[in-house]
């Protein structure tokens, strides 16, 4: 049994660059809560289909974090709870599903839950994106968090199974929870992907998993009383999601989770009838909308990446709903076209394939996952922007007018094909460049 202590005041220590939905404006409530209880290990092995036999061993007790946003008023609520498993790569609880889908949440009346699963979130230890400064809970605050203990993440897929299990008798009593969907990013996404392949055949709890920017390896099943090396996780072999999926699975991928250290292409696989794997040209593992105005202090030698996932997210966890409560499955993508370690591209430099957007149908600029020679660690993570020439947007676009024709024109046909949302038209369009235009 899990049982839950509510904290004063709203979840502050979550890392974020860009603030979120004014959640009082609107009648939500902003919560944070210890949650108690215990958990199992997993141990098993992997098949060469992506199973994972997984069995129960030994218990610890747990005692961590929960973040909630939810309506106010219970008749608002959609019945979907919507629970991420926040991301550490930072060396701090990061919780990048909420930055990108907060707005689709609170308009369709969605309730959130952010996780603390992993023991660097709570416990602290080294980033594994060369980020300083940025430390475990029970460090961040040592009053505030006192009592937080996390048995290390050999019980980490247990735990984030009997938080998400609980809170509708806990937190969520009052409303009625019918729908439970799991989203994650990055580092989350990999251990998501070993949930997918081993824990959710066991546990049946979820509905529906969004995972985001997966590398190809799975996260391991952890060891007790230390947390995940990420070093040692990307370097292991590629591994699919298992072939007699449950619960459906809505992948989105960018350029950048495709090469390099992260190498999900060994991973590909085709769509099925529970999977659906979206890779979306001119975008990077981390963007633009993510960092926001801080964009300065990575550091990068060029302008980080400005594409436009945010949108394509907010598609596809509409999508994930309607699928997961027995409607129509998402639409399928073609693949990225790839060409040895790279893409093949247009004659403007944006990939071909995958999921289109606005910002590569009617370019103003080179947008690319893959990062420019040199680069840090955390700006490969950004890819890069690099603006069209004038001479070229001249052919393009002879006046002004004619590029906000064509992008409107890219912006209805992407939300035609199921990629966009007519609810985020106005924004999407609001997002063009016309400045760029002379």
């Amino acid at each position: 049994m899990t049982d839950f202590e509510r904290l004063d005041g709203p979840a502050t220590s979550l890392v974020s660059a860009r603030p979120g939905p004014d959640l009082s404006a609107v009648g939500w409530l902003d919560e944070e809560y210890v949650a108690r209880g215990t958990a199992v290990r997993y141990t098993g092995e992997l098949s060469s289909d992506g199973c994972l036999d997984l069995r129960a061993g030994d218990s610890a007790e747990f005692a961590t974090r929960v973040a909630v946003r939810r309506p106010g008023d219970p008749a608002a609520f959609s019945g979907t709870l919507v629970v991420e498993w926040l991301n550490v790569s930072s060396g701090q609880d990061a919780a990048p599903g909420w930055t990108f889908l907060a707005e689709e949440v609170v308009r369709r009346g969605h309730a959130w839950a952010g996780v603390s699963a992993q023991h660097m979130g709570v416990e602290g230890g080294d980033s594994a994106v060369q980020m300083a400064g940025l430390v475990g809970l029970r460090e961040a605050d040592a009053v505030r968090y006192a009592d937080l203990r996390h048995p290390g993440d050999a019980y980490c897929y247990d735990l984030f199974t009997q938080v998400a299990s609980a809170l509708a008798d806990g937190p969520l009593r009052e409303l009625s929870v019918r729908t439970r969907l799991a989203v994650g990013e990055s580092q989350s996404a990999f251990t998501l992907t070993t949930y997918v392949n081993g824990v959710q055949p066991l546990v049946g709890l979820f509905d529906g998993f969004l995972v985001h920017s997966r590398g190809g390896a799975l996260a391991p099943v952890g060891e007790p009383g230390t947390g995940l090396v990420m070093a040692e996780v990307v370097t292991a072999p590629a591994v699919r999601f298992r072939s007699d999926l449950a619960a459906p699975v809505l992948c989105v991928q960018t350029e950048t989770d495709l090469f390099g250290h992260l190498g999900y292409l060994p991973a590909r696989q085709p769509d099925t009838d529970r999977l659906r794997v979206w890779e979306v040209a001119g975008t990077a593992h981390a963007d633009k909308f993510v960092i926001g105005e801080f964009e300065e202090f990575l550091a990068c030698d060029e302008p980080v990446n400005r594409g436009q996932q945010v949108f394509v997210l907010r598609a596809a966890l509409r999508h994930l709903e309607i699928w997961a409560t027995g409607g129509q499955a998402p639409p399928s993508a073609p693949p990225l076209a790839t060409d040895g370690d790279g893409f093949q591209v247009d004659e403007n430099g944006n990939a071909l394939g995958g999921v289109r957007t606005p910002c590569v149908d009617a370019p103003v600029a080179v947008l690319s996952g893959l990062p420019s020679p040199g680069a840090s660690l955390i700006c490969r993570l950004f890819g890069t922007t690099k603006l069209l020439t004038p001479e070229r947007l001249r052919e393009l676009y002879p006046s002004n007018a004619d590029y906000l024709s064509a992008y409107a024109a890219a912006t209805d046909a992407a939300i035609h094909a199921g990629f966009l949302l007519e609810d985020d038209r106005a924004d999407v369009l609001a997002d063009a460049r016309p400045h760029t235009i002379h």
